[in-house]
């Protein structure tokens, strides 16, 4: 018996096409809510439809432009709320400004946390996420938040159309568990590249390697790929310390300013990503290839509306 009756999918303009995967994942049709901005660059939403009651999902990745999308995502919460919904979900397969989780520079804001107040005070009931950024900014909200993992999607796939003799390769000592975790299910070995962030510019320094590499395949597991300054250092690392083929596992393919033509240059062989959010024709390059995660999305999405647990989806023994 569903916690509420009647399940109601809508998006905004982020990423229609996931939105439409996943409500084909459930067998249902996509809710009727107009998202569109005016002239004098005002967005103006209105659902199309009777919400009143209803368990109301708003499927919205922050892509480019991140501020619209984010203001989209509120604008619909708020117009849901107002609609008499019974219950609001956020779904957020990719939520930005998730870098800005701490202060560590002086003078400089906790955006993640601002954005989870936004959210919240706009009327969300609770969030669905994919892989955030760092594992506290579910400790931003005062809702509940599901995070969804890419981990054992991207890690099967590998297991798929991998090599062998393979090892691991962590981006960093705070991406180390990500890592640790895709290496358990491969039953791989593990590298770490200690890597140096020069300041705000984006830029990576120089590095050194941790665990042996050499005569292995290796395959770099990231959360998110940006200016590609992070993988395609950590690739150069691994091929300086007797690696042969590297391969890039990343959930959320930012794939910002020339990033996908400097990847196609890199020595990185595949870049295999999620489909959390769009890719342009520019960054659709020969090496990329996506793996969907409209589906687990889907059966998040099943779970939270019938009552039954979400984290039963990544236990073989009790799915």
């Amino acid at each position: 018996m569903a916690i509420f009756q009647d399940l109601t999918i809508v998006t905004g303009n982020s990423h229609r096409l996931l939105a439409n995967e996943i409500c084909q994942y459930l067998n249902i049709s996509i809710g009727q809510c107009e998202v569109f901005k005016f002239s004098n660059d005002n967005i103006f939403v209105k659902y199309n439809e009777n919400i009143r009651e209803k368990d109301v999902f708003i499927i919205q990745s922050i892509s480019t432009p991140v501020n619209d999308h984010i203001m989209e995502l509120l604008i619909m919460i708020d117009a849901a709320k107002r609609a008499s919904a019974g219950r609001i979900t956020a779904v957020i397969p990719y939520f930005a400004y998730g870098r800005s989780d701490k202060k560590d520079q002086p003078r400089v804001p906790i955006t993640a946390r601002l954005i989870a107040n936004l959210i919240t005070v706009a009327g969300a009931d609770r969030i669905l996420t994919m892989d955030l950024h760092a594992g506290q900014i579910q400790g931003f909200f005062n809702i509940p938040v599901d995070e969804l993992s890419a981990v054992p999607i991207l890690a099967d796939d590998f297991n798929k159309n991998g090599p062998t003799n393979s090892v691991v390769a962590a981006t960093d000592v705070g991406d180390a568990k990500r890592a640790r975790n895709t290496a358990d299910i491969l039953n791989m070995p593990i590298a770490i590249v200690e890597k140096q962030r020069l300041g705000n510019e984006e830029k990576i320094g120089s590095g050194t390697l941790i665990g042996k590499v050499k005569g292995l395949n290796a395959i770099i597991i990231d959360d998110e790929i940006g200016t590609g300054g992070t993988v395609i250092s950590a690739a150069n690392i691994l091929k300086e310390n007797g690696a042969k083929d590297i391969y890039c596992y990343v959930t959320h393919p930012v794939l910002s300013g020339e990033s996908s033509k400097s990847i196609s240059d890199s020595v990185i062989k595949e870049l295999v990503i999620t489909n959390t959010l769009p890719i342009s024709e520019k960054q659709n390059i020969e090496k990329l290839r996506t793996v969907s995660i409209a589906n687990l999305f889907g059966e998040a999405i099943h779970r939270i509306h019938n009552g039954l647990s979400v984290g039963a989806m990544f236990n073989k023994t009790t799915i």
